[in-house]
């Protein structure tokens, strides 16, 4: 892979292997945040006269914070919200941005021989941002909050899986209740926080909400809900002090105002822009551009209480989008076609699947149905729009694709947060792009939680699918669990129960006086950005 420098272009990377086009490994945030008086003197030699030092750091960026809690509600499923959250709060355990794992709030963790039990080392020396001490206390009662179906965690489920916690100092074991192969993979994932027991339990729901505080790199010194959060640096971070001392996010959910917020000057940094506007703006002077791949990819959702009941519609419905031609055209050729919904880089990818775009057997498949474009099937098809770079534009190419072999779909335009709200009440129309987050890379994470019945996070539920993917949540064994993964996704690609579109390619676009490190989930985090 080239070298992952500020202007590294994604598309000389097409004649490498897709399995390797993942973000190479980058210094971990604790390594960045220690850099030496020396190191920062020197990188400010030969700084233009007219570039004065940045202050506070402004990064325009493309959703809103509906809460603060990152353990609650729809929002602590947003995988975009994360690096949000991850500036406030400490997760249990940390993924650097080449996605391995190091200890967080946790230095050390595991499984006993049998794996009926669990064991956790406890960070010491830690405060919170009230400096109020961080223990053990903490770990256990964000665990057993994260369990309790009471509280809200769309992640209960997996919680729930271990308990009977024991303290004894800094050590904490707990029993296995089911196994889970990927219970300390999500402590560093989704809604995988700790949160402060005596404060949360002093203030409240209401009160955190209205002052949260956290271990984390950042504190919030004030925010103002649908427009910015201004953060300030904890100066005793146990992983270092970051080096912007204050850090505003705007919420900008319109591509183009980020494009203006950046071009203008008013923003240092920002992200998911349409790639025509990356390539045009990252050869100016004072800017400079990231594009590497990430964890994130696009998917369309079907729902099976719908037409897409119909194989045939599905199989058409999938054969007739083609998704290089996609990529090519509206993303300036960022991004990887992909045909299930494991990315280059997750533990079950398979290359060897494919869903081929074949519109003549689209046509085939209408046609046994009784449909064809003089009676076409029709049905509505949701997405964002400038949540992520084209995204409605390939909605609109997508329904131009379907057009052509008998299918007709209306777009309605949603925010992210209806998304949630309609997948969570099993809602949504038969076709919902989404733009779904995988950073710890585990199929159950993909595949699992997206097509699993019993899963709030599904818009498909058959007993087909439920049957074979169900015995995979418990397996112990490895290479077996995978294996069987890899079943299912082969299995679900022949029925088309899903429409998987790409890997994503994140455009990110900095001022040069800014260095930023692209992390592999797509977390755009302040802590990792240095002077240039």
């Amino acid at each position: 892979m080239p070298d992952a420098s500020p202007e590294t272009d994604v598309r000389l990377q097409k004649n490498i292997n897709p399995a390797e086009n993942m973000p190479m490994p980058y210094p971990s945030r604790r390594s960045l945040l220690k850099l030496s008086g020396a190191t920062l003197a020197l990188g400010s030699v030969g700084m233009p006269a007219f570039a004065a030092p940045i202050t506070e750091l402004v990064i325009a960026y493309n959703v809103n914070l509906p809460s603060w809690d990152p353990t609650v509600g729809p929002s602590a499923v947003n995988p975009t919200i994360q690096a949000i959250y991850q500036s406030v709060f400490d997760q249990f355990i940390l993924q650097k941005p080449d996605l391995s794992f190091v200890p967080g709030l946790l230095t050390e963790w595991g499984w006993n021989a049998d794996k009926t039990k669990i064991h956790m080392t406890v960070r010491s020396g830690v405060v919170w941002h009230d400096g109020s001490p961080f223990g053990p206390e903490d770990v256990v009662w964000s665990l057993e909050r994260a369990a309790d179906p009471k509280t809200g965690n769309p992640i209960q489920f997996t919680w729930k899986n271990i308990g009977n916690f024991t303290i004894d100092g800094n050590r904490i074991t707990a029993d296995v209740l089911q196994f889970d192969p990927t219970i300390f993979k999500w402590m560093s994932f989704l809604t995988g926080y700790v949160m402060p027991k005596a404060y949360y339990e002093k203030v409240g729901a209401a009160g955190f909400e209205a002052k949260p505080i956290g271990t984390g790199p950042y504190m919030v010194e004030h925010f103002e809900r649908n427009s910015y959060v201004r953060l300030k640096a904890n100066p005793h971070y146990w992983g270092g002090e970051p080096q912007f001392e204050a850090v505003t996010i705007k919420f900008v959910p319109d591509s183009a105002s980020r494009v203006a917020q950046i071009e203008s000057g008013n923003a240092h940094v920002t992200l998911e822009i349409p790639f025509e506007e990356y390539d045009r703006l990252k050869g100016k002077p004072n800017l400079h551009g990231y594009a590497h791949p990430i964890t994130d990819i696009g998917m369309i959702f079907l729902n099976n209480d719908s037409v897409m009941k119909d194989g045939n519609v599905r199989q058409a419905v999938c054969h007739a989008v083609d998704k290089k031609l996609i990529i090519d055209r509206l993303l300036s050729g960022y991004g990887v076609p992909i045909d299930t919904l494991e990315a280059p880089g997750y533990a079950a990818y398979d290359p060897s699947i494919k869903v081929p775009f074949d519109p003549k057997l689209a046509i085939e498949k209408l046609a046994a149905s009784g449909y064809s474009t003089k009676n076409p099937v029709k049905f509505k098809i949701e997405t964002t729009k400038g949540y992520k770079p084209k995204d409605y534009e390939m909605v609109q190419a997508i329904v131009g694709m379907w057009r052509k072999v008998g299918i007709e779909a209306e777009i309605e335009v949603y925010e992210i947060a209806k998304h949630y709200e309609l997948r969570a009440a099993h809602k949504l129309a038969p076709a919902a792009f989404y733009d779904w987050g995988n950073a710890i890379g585990d199929p159950t994470t993909s595949v699992g939680f997206a097509m699993f019945g019993p899963s709030p996070h599904s818009s498909w539920k058959t007993e087909d699918v439920d049957a074979r993917i169900g015995p995979l949540w418990s397996e112990k064994d490895e290479a077996k669990r995978i294996a069987g993964w890899k079943a299912v996704d082969r299995y679900i690609a022949e029925q088309c129960d899903v429409l998987p579109i790409l890997q994503y390619v994140q455009p990110i676009l900095a001022d040069k006086r800014v260095n930023v490190v692209p992390h592999g989930s797509g977390a755009l985090l302040p802590a990792l950005m240095t002077r240039a």
